[in-house]
């Protein structure tokens, strides 16, 4: 999964001419919205609302950067995760 993922990291980044290294998820990023995808599709019911929810909450930081990826999680999955 990391190999597939970091590939696509180095393609988003070379699509928008950045650096790499400005989309590194760091672990508790990926716990983070990992659980979130969790909670997206388990307490809804509808397995596609963990993508669209993670979209929204990338577009929440990319909108919002001094805040982090927990911050804006938080609120969706509530403190321990699951609502």
């Amino acid at each position: 999964m990391r190999e597939w993922l970091d590939a696509a990291r180095t393609r988003i980044a070379a699509g928008v001419a950045e650096e790499v290294a400005v989309y590194e998820l760091t672990q508790e990023d990926v716990e983070g919205l990992l659980e979130l995808a969790r909670v997206a599709a388990h307490e809804s019911g509808d397995r596609t609302n963990a993508p669209l929810v993670s979209y929204l909450v990338g577009l929440a930081h990319g909108r919002h950067p001094e805040r982090t990826l927990r911050e804006l999680i938080e609120p969706v999955i509530g403190p321990q995760g699951g609502g």
